[in-house]
């Protein structure tokens, strides 16, 4: 199972997502670092976990305001080594592709997350998954509710590679994945690559998300708790 590790953007800082609700988030505290500095966090969780992925959930542009591109071309240029799967609150490709302009060379290593929640109608949904190269879909869900003004939950033609399946309300809960879930989404993407997101308290909740079917899972607090410790 490969662990993701995620780090969430506000106003320049790296907060600590408890639930979805965004009005509630705070600067985080870790056991990995001292900080809420981006760069500062984005090492920590790196060499914690080994990965070469980084996912980035810029907080600002998904509530409506101005996209931190000088924070992720920051990390862009500080980590090298490292690819960023960047949530930006993208409504279409239109609004990928002018954020990336400004990060150069250095945005062949950024993966565009287009969130159900965000993307604006189903041609939209459809010109964006189809027409990036690496596009991810990220299928998000608040309790019983999808958020999806495009429709991307129920027309699976819309899916690409990768998806991503994101239930807010297991977000820093530390509730346990919904294994359920996850198994639906896999039984309708058999060849795809599934990553979870929300609920991971140990390794016990990894291998479970792994044998219904997840084969990746973005993780933060139970990293920054060191709840849990990657393999050596």
């Amino acid at each position: 199972m490969q662990v993701v590790p995620v780090i969430d953007l506000l106003a320049g800082e790296v907060v600590r997502a408890v639930r979805g609700e965004r009005s509630t988030y705070r600067p985080i505290r870790s056991a990995l670092c001292a900080g809420s500095e981006p760069l500062v966090v984005a090492r920590a969780l790196l060499d914690y976990t080994g990965s070469d992925i980084l996912y980035i959930a810029d907080l600002d542009a998904l509530t409506g305001g101005v996209p931190q591109a000088g924070v992720v071309a920051a990390l862009l240029a500080a980590l090298p080594a490292t690819t960023i799967w960047l949530d930006g609150g993208f409504r279409d490709a239109s609004a990928f592709a002018a954020l990336v302009r400004q990060f150069g060379a250095d945005a062949a290593r950024v993966a565009p997350v287009f969130a159900s929640e965000s993307l604006a109608s189903p041609q939209a949904a459809r010109d964006a998954l189809a027409s990036l190269p690496g596009a991810i879909l990220s299928l998000d869900r608040r309790g019983d509710q999808v958020l999806d003004p495009a429709g991307c939950w129920s027309d699976a033609s819309l899916w690409p590679g990768r998806v991503i399946v994101m239930t807010l309300e297991r977000v820093g809960a530390f509730a346990g994945p919904d294994l359920e879930l996850l198994a639906s989404i896999r039984r309708r993407a058999p060849g795809a690559m599934l990553v979870g997101a929300g609920g991971i308290r140990d390794a016990a909740d990894l291998d479970a998300a792994a044998a219904a079917g997840a084969d990746a899972w973005l993780v933060a607090s139970a990293l920054h708790d060191r709840r849990l410790v990657p393999n050596p």
